[in-house]
């Protein structure tokens, strides 16, 4: 099939292009109201075919569509690599085009599905987890072509959105990167949204202290407690300066957003302390840095 490019946007047009997709379940629905909420024009379930159709009008609405979302998943018929021509396609165009694909564990879907009472679109003639399989295998090459790939697995509804909200409450501005600190526990898993990890648990752990245990890493003892902790003030130093120097290097790549993640045992304390004063560390009054606490609350 061949797709029409893009053009140019003319001034007052379109600014900002997001395609919304990833896993049945994963929370699209949510992430689609969240951005309505931020004044995106939103439409679900497009053919892929349309979308080029679509971009051209807002183009030409003069300003009254300016931010367009575009929710695509398993349900369209076309395959996954006229998706990724596309995206392909769209990104060659001056419009700021983002691909967000959302996922989250096999286990956790086939629960959000049974909680929900919903059918997965693709059972018709085999079980859930096997109809996840299959939607994972058909989706795997979006994934890879996605911008940003965001695990839902842990978040609830409220975080999903509060995350939307802090990612895309700003039009994109050309060349700039957005940084996500998240801080988690090695005990409940490794993000795998993450671009960088960190492990930090050669730190000494507040939850050995008794008054500290049930504090987090935003509480001011737990803060006191690991500014005089050996080791501290120096691996502070040392991530500050690798990020101060790896930040620029993916903005020359292009890329649009870098996720930090930093982990301790249990995600509370420690990776919660670091992230914080990290954010407060990287912030210049120009980047875009949002502080995500994964498990500060398990």
């Amino acid at each position: 099939m061949s797709l029409p490019v893009t053009p140019q946007p003319e001034p007052g047009g379109l600014s900002s292009l997001v395609l919304l997709t990833g896993m049945s379940g994963s929370g699209k629905h949510t992430a689609a109201q969240a951005l309505e909420d931020l004044g995106f024009y939103c439409v679900d379930n497009l053919p892929v075919a349309l979308v080029p159709q679509l971009v051209e009008m807002a183009q030409a609405s003069g300003g009254a569509i300016s931010r367009l979302a575009v929710v695509l998943d398993v349900r369209a018929p076309e395959p996954a690599s006229e998706f990724e021509a596309l995206a392909q396609r769209l990104k060659g165009s001056h419009t700021a085009v983002q691909v967000l694909f959302l996922d989250a564990d096999n286990e956790v879907l086939a629960r959000r599905f049974s909680v929900t009472r919903r059918r997965h679109p693709l059972t018709s003639e085999t079980t859930l987890l096997e109809g996840i399989e299959e939607e994972r295998r058909r989706m795997a090459g979006i994934r890879e072509a996605a911008d940003q790939v965001i695990d839902t697995s842990d978040f609830s509804v409220h975080q999903l959105r509060h995350l939307m909200h802090e990612t895309f409450r700003d039009p994109v501005r050309d060349g700039e990167l957005s940084l996500m600190l998240l801080s988690f526990g090695f005990k409940h898993g490794i993000p795998s949204n993450a671009d960088l990890v960190f492990d930090v648990r050669f730190l000494p752990n507040p939850y050995f202290e008794t008054e500290l245990r049930e504090m987090s890493g935003r509480d001011e003892p737990v803060k006191r407690f690991l500014d005089r902790a050996s080791g501290s003030e120096e691996t502070l130093n040392r991530l500050e300066d690798l990020l101060n120097f790896l930040i620029p290097q993916y903005q020359r790549e292009g890329k649009s957003y870098l996720t930090v993640a930093v982990g301790c045992t249990g995600g509370r304390h420690r990776s919660v302390y670091l992230s914080e004063a990290l954010t407060e560390r990287l912030s210049d009054g120009r980047r875009r840095i949002k502080t995500v606490h994964r498990d500060i609350h398990k």
